[in-house]
């Protein structure tokens, strides 16, 4: 089972950028799929989640209005949209998912059982 996000890189502050997190070995479509981050230095944080089918979504009050969660689940795969990016969104990003057949959105790293490696997200000022 892995989970493999992408689409970081560095971008000015007020510019967008696209994460997504595919993932391989068995099918996520019946688990709640959540983006967290990391600073340097910092406690990993929430962003934002999904509910299995789609149609629920949490966000951290840092984000919200700016970023966007989706899924497609046909390709078993997660997105993250960020826009109106700010310095402070700089950090690793990381997706992860929650156990099958658990449908709160939780908003707590531990609770979450499946994890990416991270995508690198940099924004200048």
């Amino acid at each position: 089972v892995q989970l493999q996000a992408c689409g970081g890189g560095l971008v000015q502050a007020g510019g967008s950028l696209r994460l997504s997190c595919a993932a391989s070995g068995r099918a996520f479509s019946g688990n709640v799929m959540g983006w967290f981050r990391q600073a340097p230095g910092k406690e990993r944080e929430f962003v934002a989640a999904i509910s299995r089918g789609g149609s629920g979504t949490s966000y951290a009050d840092s984000v919200k209005g700016r970023f966007t969660i989706s899924r497609d689940n046909a390709r078993n795969t997660v997105y993250l949209q960020l826009n109106s990016l700010r310095p402070e969104d700089t950090a690793v990003y990381s997706c992860a998912a929650r156990a099958s057949a658990v449908t709160v959105l939780s908003r707590a790293s531990n609770s979450y059982i499946y994890w990416g490696q991270g995508t690198q997200v940099t924004v200048s000022s």
